[in-house]
Formats: C-alpha cells, structure tokens, sequence
C-alpha cells in the first residue's frame, strides 16, 4: 500500500475515529486502526467491538498502490499531530512495517494483518430515516446529561431511542431524573420503535455530528448506524427493556413556579458551593413570588439565597439535589423555566418556556 496524503486530511480522519480506540485493550489489534486504501478512497476504521466509526476521504490518484493494514492508533496520531502544518505524508508498507515520511521526518511503526481486525456487524435495518445532522446532535445534547452512569441497571446507561410516525423521541434516565426531548422526524410507520443505545455510542455520536448537512441513520434490532458527510458510525443496541418513561412524568400538577434561568443558575451555582459534598442537597422554600433556596454541611456551614419568581400558591418547601437542577438548567437555551409540582414530595416538572421540545424530572429529595 501506498500513498500520499496532506497531514489536515489525515488528522482529521484520526481525530473522528480515535475517540473510540482503548488503550487497554484484550485484543492487541484493537489498539490499531484500520487503514485501507481503495479506488482513490481512503478509509480509517476505529472499533472497541462495541462503537466502530469510519472515516473516508477521497485522494488524488497519483502514484497510489492500493491495500489495507492496521497501525497503532495512538502513534500515528501522535506524529501527525508532531508534523508542521501543511506538511506532505508519505505513507508506505512493507514486511509488517509501516512508514511514514515527510521532509527530512521519517517514522516506521510495526503492523498487524488487516484481517485480524473485527468489524461490528450491523446487520439489515428495520426503520431508516434521513435528516439534518444538528437535529440529532441537539436531540443528543439536551438529554444525554440525564444518562447512569455504571448503574448495574445496565440499560440505564444509555440513552432510548424512540421512533414512531412522525417524531423521533430520545429519553436518558438515572433512576433519580429524567430528560425527554421529541422532535419532528420523518418516520413513517406508526408502530412504535425502541432502541438503547449505550453510552459510549451516544458520546461518540455527538461529537461526530455538527454541520454535517443530511444523515441517513438504521435502525435494527441489534445495531444502529449512522451515515454522515466522510464518515460511518455503527454501535452496537443494548439489550434489555426500557423502563416506562410515561409513568414517571407528573401529571396534573397545580403547583407552578417560573423563573428567570439565569438569575436561578447563579443562584444555585453559589448555594451549592457550601452544600453537603455527597448529597448535594439543597432545599426551596416558596412563599408568594418568593424562592428561598438554602444548604448546609457537616461543618455546620449554610448558604442561603432569595429569588424573585412568579408563584401565587400556598408556601410549602421541598428539597432536591441542586447538581440535577443546574445540569437541566445549563441545558436551556430559554430566558425562562417552570416548575410544575402537585406537591411537598412530587416530582418536578421542568420545561424552558421556549424549549417545548424537552421536558425533565427530578425526584425531591428528604432533607
């Protein structure tokens, strides 16, 4: 194999496929990337057995000699990173070794076989759709915060994907909150489609999409692939049921609190600066268009903060953990926020005035 590729080209191919590749790996191939060669494309594949993502680019086809081996991922990363800016690769193998040169530079990495690399079977599809990549990066963006994280609820640490006629639906829960966003989605069958993708495939997936124009994603029952602008991402499903979302949300809550997403953010941000380190408590008292947020630690040290917010029901209190109230307000792009509660000891409703698309839940907490 052989070819010639300008070092932006391959940094950003190495950069899309390396998120993917452990360190530690139980198969040694598993640390290198694949690289192959053929009709002009170049292709660099990076798998965990688990997530696999490809990258393509198309080069020039001067003094190309097709073919495909595998490289340590890291290494090559490393050097191409190394190399000046707008620099020339050479990059040739011969007798298990790879090479690398450009200007007076010259590396040589060891190889193994293209055919000891796995690939992630996908399978066929049972549903394919097509939209806009930022779509579905926002989709991502603002429920992925809510996903378990090494919860032996397994399928907790994921994120649920939920097709049916007309909409794409994506919930992440930990068992203590929840986040829900739907979109607008051209689905066509009405029966509904349920797929948990893990965490790393939800991770990964995020920072390949942006301004990627259209993709093309495939739905199966063990698999889901991802088809962008220059790159293939493919996970693997998790196994398992999802719990029932529905149940969780409160209904009928009469209870509302609105306030300003800003003015609570800085709020709570600095309340919870001398709350309890493990629990992260904090507990809201709510007399009329008045919000008094306080809490306290092991020291005996406390933080207390008032809030205007317009509220016109009885004076209750409630607690939560102010960690999850601040991730779902960092995750607003309105100017205002509700909460909708039917009690001291509800779940609470959250919803962005101008973010429709999304609601949360979060379990009260006792304090």
């Amino acid at each position: 194999m052989k070819f010639t590729v300008d070092k932006e080209t391959l940094l950003r191919q190495l950069q899309l496929v390396v998120g993917v590749v452990e360190r530690r790996q139980t198969l040694p191939v598993l640390s290198n990337v694949l690289v192959k060669l053929e009709d002009n494309r170049l292709a660099i594949t990076g798998t965990d057995l688990e997530v696999e993502i490809l990258s393509q680019e198309t080069l020039s086809d001067s003094g190309l000699v097709a073919g495909e081996t595998t490289v340590p991922a890291r290494k090559l990363l490393d050097i191409c990173r190394s190399l000046p800016d707008e620099a020339q690769l050479n990059f040739s193998t011969d007798n298990q070794r790879a090479t690398i040169s450009s200007g007076r530079s010259r590396f040589t990495l060891a190889t193994m076989p293209a055919n000891e690399f796995p690939s992630v079977d996908s399978g066929s599809g049972n549903l394919e759709l097509e939209c806009p990549s930022e779509q579905i990066k926002y989709l991502i963006d603002k429920t992925a915060f809510a996903m378990a994280h090494q919860d032996v609820r397994y399928y907790l640490n994921g994120m649920l994907w939920e097709a049916s006629k007309g909409q794409l639906r994506a919930v992440a829960t930990d068992g203590h909150r929840l986040a829900m966003t739907t979109l607008e989605a051209p689905v066509g069958q009405a029966d509904k489609t349920q797929s948990i993708l893990p965490r790393k495939g939800v991770v990964e997936l995020s920072r390949l999409l942006g301004d990627q124009g259209q993709v093309v994603i495939s739905l199966g029952d063990n698999h889901i692939r991802v088809k962008g602008e220059g790159f293939v991402f493919t996970s693997k499903l998790v196994d398992g049921a999802y719990p029932d979302y529905d149940r969780v949300l409160p209904k009928d809550g009469s209870l509302k609190i609105v306030g300003e997403v800003e003015g609570l953010k800085q709020a709570f941000g600095r309340t919870a600066i001398l709350s309890n380190e493990k629990y992260r408590g904090v507990r809201l008292a709510l007399t009329d268009n008045l919000l008094t947020m306080s809490a306290t630690n092991p020291e005996q040290e406390e933080a207390q903060e008032e809030v205007e917010v317009d509220y016109a029901g009885e004076p209750f209190e409630i607690g939560f953990n102010v960690n999850y109230i601040l991730d779902v307000l960092n995750t607003l792009s309105s100017e205002t926020v509700s909460f909708t509660l039917s009690g001291a000891n509800s779940s609470a409703l959250l919803e962005g005035e101008g973010d429709k698309d999304s609601v949360y839940v979060i379990m009260p907490m006792r304090l």
